[in-house]
Order: structure tokens, then C-alpha cells, then sequence
């Protein structure tokens, strides 16, 4: 049986998406307004765009969750910040081999529709985008629900899959 790991600083997260541009995006922006200093987030990819979806950055603005700092980056641009959670949000990026230096990480999907990638009006368009950022602020908000600080890896890999399939 794993031992508690006493945690006296923010749980870090990395929101894995292949390309970086959307769905880890909101992930990052959201878990960083919400996240209370006890949750700090990055988000990266393994093949990342050249740039932030601007409806991405369009429905931050608009559910009034900064946007600051955010750019597209290589989940390698991280390998030195040793985050204690990878959550991959797309399959594709669920299914690919990652990083040997994830290894101490807990690991877990919280998989996610793209809603960058829906062909549709842009009225339907705003939904998808607005839904998925709620669907993330409250799977935020339910990780804060819990005392983190002794929970050991197998614990918190629990809780945050329990957290994704709500």
C-alpha cells in the first residue's frame, strides 16, 4: 500500500491534447482561475499547433476566465517541470506513447468532444465550446471538493477518474 505523499504546494497538472490548441487549452485556463493556489496547470502536446484556436481564446473571454500566457507548446517544454497529474483530454493523445519522464506522474483521461472541430452554425458552435468549458470548471471544482494534501498516487488517480466519468 502506497503512503500518503504530505503535500504542502500546489497539485500540478499537465492537460495533454495532441495539438495543443483547444480542449488542454480551456483545461489550463480554467484550472489556473479556479484553482484556488492549490492547483496549478500547464497544457501541452505531442505534435503542437502553431497557434491558440481563436475560438478557443473567444469563449474564455466570454465565460470571463483569463487567457493570459496561453500558447500552443511541445509536451517536451515540460519535462523539467515534473507535474504531479498528465491528463490527456483527447484519445488520440490518450493512445500515444508518452514521455519516459511522465513516469512519476499520475496518469488519466478525461476525455473530451472537440468543439473546435464541429461542423456546424455558430450557434451551435458557441454551445459546444461553452459546454465544454463548464464540463471542465466542474470537474475542477469537484477536485477541489477534496482534501489533496495526503493523498497517495493511487488515491488521487482514483479520484480524478471518478471526477471524469460524472
Amino acid at each position: 500500500m502506497e503512503s500518503p505523499v504530505s503535500r504542502h504546494t500546489a497539485l500540478k497538472l499537465l492537460f495533454i491534447c495532441t495539438h495543443n490548441r483547444c480542449r488542454s487549452i480551456l483545461a489550463e485556463a480554467i484550472t489556473n482561475q479556479f484553482g484556488a493556489g492549490r492547483l496549478v496547470a500547464k497544457s501541452a502536446g505531442s505534435q503542437p499547433a502553431d497557434r491558440v484556436h481563436p475560438l478557443s481564446l473567444k469563449y474564455l473571454a466570454e465565460a470571463e476566465i483569463s487567457a493570459e500566457g496561453l500558447c500552443s507548446q511541445s509536451w517536451d517544454d515540460y519535462e523539467s517541470w515534473q507535474p504531479d497529474v498528465v491528463i490527456t483530454v483527447c484519445d488520440s493523445a490518450a493512445a500515444e506513447p508518452c514521455p519516459l519522464w511522465f513516469g512519476q506522474s499520475c496518469r488519466v483521461h478525461w476525455g473530451l468532444a472537440d468543439p473546435s472541430r464541429l461542423d456546424a452554425n455558430q450557434e451551435d458552435i458557441a454551445t459546444a465550446f461553452l459546454h465544454t468549458i463548464d464540463l471542465l470548471k466542474h470537474r475542477v471544482l469537484s477536485l477541489l471538493d477534496h482534501d489533496l494534501n495526503d493523498l497517495n498516487a493511487g488515491d488521487l488517480e482514483d479520484l480524478l477518474k471518478k471526477i471524469a466519468a460524472k
